[in-house]
């Protein structure tokens, strides 16, 4: 695992993609799912990446949260370069220096809050007083410090979302990488999470968000639009 020196202008950015390609191939057809993509995000930003169907927003995603790997190119989160990394370290990753919220909640319906929350903390074999410890303070800078021995059947969706941010929160993660989070609630437990957002970033979290709402992106500090596997306005690197 290689690590970015810091550059003269600053802090090597949390986040940071160079000429990125994501090829697809099959029955003899190539389909190039992202094409020469650069992007920099530095500690404390909120982005939001946009962009229809098929522009490569899921697959940039994707790739961003070490669920799958580049064809060609290099990716660096957090000062370590993860294009090449193994199964095992992608893993690593995923449960120790990203905090994922989804559409879906995810949550286990047969457990109270804190056990949800606790999860990542049980995959990486920390000690159950510990873990139980870490999940309610995380409820607690959420706002769910009296509903952490509620089940999710018990709790609003936006209060689920909570649960889930909680979860993203609780290995105090380099990046939370948020897909469409809004996307299964009502107008008023949306703005509920929005403001939660805002709250993070402006405590200082990183956060990257996935939307096709303009209205939801609209609450980042920055909005990335992707088209036809490139950012847009930028030319993006050669073909590998």
């Amino acid at each position: 695992m290689t690590a970015l020196p810091t550059d003269e202008a600053g802090p090597v950015p949390v986040l940071q993609l160079r000429n990125v390609w994501k090829t697809y191939r099959g029955d003899g057809v190539e389909v190039h799912a992202l094409r020469g993509v650069d992007l920099d995000v530095h500690a404390g930003e909120f982005v939001a990446i946009m962009g229809p169907s098929g522009s490569g927003k899921s697959t940039l995603m994707n790739i961003i949260g070490c669920l799958d790997v580049a064809s060609h190119g290099q990716f660096v989160l957090d000062g370590e370069d993860v294009a090449h990394m193994s199964d095992d370290d992608l893993a690593d990753i995923r449960n120790e220096r990203i905090g994922f919220v989804f559409q879906q909640f995810n949550l286990l319906p047969s457990q109270p809050a804190w056990r949800n929350v606790e999860l990542p903390l049980w995959y990486a074999r920390v000690k159950s007083a510990e873990r139980k410890r870490r999940a309610l303070d995380a409820l607690a800078r959420v706002g769910l410090a009296d509903r952490g021995h509620h089940k999710p059947g018990q709790l609003s969706g936006g209060q689920q979302q909570r649960v889930a941010i909680a979860r993203a929160l609780v290995t105090d993660p380099a990046l939370i990488l948020a897909d469409e989070p809004t996307g299964n609630l009502d107008s008023v437990s949306t703005a509920d999470v929005l403001g939660l957002l805002d709250e993070l970033h402006a405590s200082g979290r990183t956060i990257v968000l996935i939307t096709h709402e303009a209205d939801v992106a609209a609450r980042a500090q920055r909005v990335v639009r992707v088209f036809d596997g490139r950012i847009a306005g930028a030319a993006g690197g050669g073909a590998p």
